[in-house]
């Protein structure tokens, strides 16, 4: 007979699977690594952005603004795309191999974007960097869960999303510099060239954790099954964390696909400025992250509610963030600015703890790969959506305040979502064998 296990609890043959702990200095160091190659991620896939503001290349794929919109979404289709299938091979044969493959596998195609000339093969490229990267958050969040407690989770998440938001942070100014001085082929080949070092210490750092002999595979596989995949769909906490997921994905996924182009062309900034600020805004998510997620940690210790804890930091910081239509609004250069960079700086009151709360909090440890991969399907959405809507909008009202209501409306519903539906009680469930 079946019987349900706490979501925190995992069965003995999970117990038995698990790799041996390391110590606190290795740990924090494959940490910040992570941190590093999801950085590398985020600089690979928003490289475009900022060539795609670039008169040059829009010249020589002779790209609308409908086919600037496509082109970021053909990322974040394919990398939706597979997502589920990453978490589930993740879950069962571990987290190094695959990630050394699909790492190296990114890396690639985007060198070798700076070496096309034609729309297809251009889309095509697109599509291969999004699937090989639908690995990173899998692997990386079950490597997390598997490696920190409760009360390091915060901190672990905000640190490890210092990657995604400084990768854009510091991906935009760099490629604006790259393509000032040199040109877009040369941007693409240096960025995808430069993450395969990424590799060596990746490989030297982190232990094969693929099960080895028949009966360490049988427990894994045991432990991974141990939460249905359908117990996963019928929970509403996924479905809630895949709508706070998605609304939260769709105003930083604008940001990273269309605030280059909005800078330049609505705002009047030059390249290299439009650069600078992208850093700036991209750099505030990331510091008030893992501020946020610190400082919920210290409560949670204190004795605070870990659920309630991050959600009040979750739904505060999507409130805080609707300040963008502010931004929209704002007559002056200055202001402008201001509520560009505020607005998704006070998100990263959001970042971590919704990280921890949806993907490992709330989850149960045999399942970390395969929900996150679920989640994931929801944020690679918002990023297809944010791309290809933002784009038409733009096409259709000829400025981008009404694409920036729509980033106010769903902040809104993030927010409904994570007080509604995030809850202890909803979530998958962990069942064991009863002989």
């Amino acid at each position: 007979m079946a019987q349900a296990i706490n979501p925190a609890d995992a069965p003995p043959a999970a117990a038995r699977a698990r790799p041996v702990a390391l110590n606190a200095a290795t740990r924090w160091s494959i940490l910040f690594l992570l941190a590093i190659g999801v950085l590398i991620a985020f600089v690979d896939r928003t490289s475009i952005s900022t060539a795609m503001a670039d008169p040059p290349f829009k010249a020589h794929f002779n790209l609308s603004d409908t086919d600037r919109g496509m082109i970021g979404a053909m990322f974040f289709w394919s990398y939706g795309l597979v997502q589920i299938p990453m978490g589930w091979l993740v879950d069962r044969y571990g987290v190094k191999t695959p990630y050394t493959i699909c790492f190296a596998l990114w890396c690639v195609a985007t060198a070798l974007t700076g070496l096309i000339s034609t729309l297809f093969a251009l889309i095509l490229m697109r599509i291969i960097v999004g699937a090989a990267e639908a690995i990173v958050m899998p692997a990386s969040y079950r490597w997390i869960r598997n490696n920190f407690s409760e009360g390091e989770s915060g901190t672990a998440v905000g640190i490890f999303t210092m990657g995604n938001k400084f990768g854009p942070a510091i991906g935009a100014p760099l490629a604006s510099w790259l393509i000032v001085n040199y040109d877009w082929r040369l941007m693409f080949i240096l960025t995808g060239a430069i993450g395969l070092v990424w590799l060596v210490p990746w490989l030297l750092m982190v232990k094969n954790d693929l099960p080895k002999g028949g009966e360490a595979k049988a427990a894994a596989r045991k432990a991974a099954s141990s939460v249905s995949f359908a117990s996963i769909l019928r929970s509403p906490v996924v479905w809630g964390a895949m709508v706070v997921n998605f609304c939260y994905g769709y105003f930083t996924f604008y940001c990273m696909t269309w605030m280059p182009a909005y800078l330049v062309e609505q705002r009047g900034l030059s390249l290299e400025k439009s650069g600078l600020y992208t850093f700036f805004s991209f750099a505030g998510i990331a510091i008030v992250a893992v501020i946020a997620g610190w400082t919920a940690d210290r409560i949670i210790a204190r004795g605070g509610n870990p659920v309630l804890v991050r959600k009040a930091f979750v739904i505060a910081g999507f409130i805080g963030a609707c300040t963008v239509l502010l931004g929209a609004w704002a007559t002056s250069l200055g202001w402008a600015l201001f509520w560009n960079v505020f607005s998704l700086s006070f998100l990263g009151l959001a970042t971590a703890n919704n990280l921890a709360l949806c993907r490992l909090t709330l989850i149960p440890k045999p399942a970390i790969g395969l929900v996150t991969g679920v989640q994931q399907v929801a944020t690679s959405l918002a990023g297809g959506v944010a791309a290809s809507l933002s784009g038409w909008l733009l096409h259709v009202s000829g400025d981008y305040e009404l694409p920036m209501l729509v980033i106010f409306v769903f902040l809104l519903i993030g927010a409904a979502a994570c007080w509604i539906l995030l809850r202890p009680e909803w979530a998958p469930r962990v069942t064991e064998t009863v002989e």
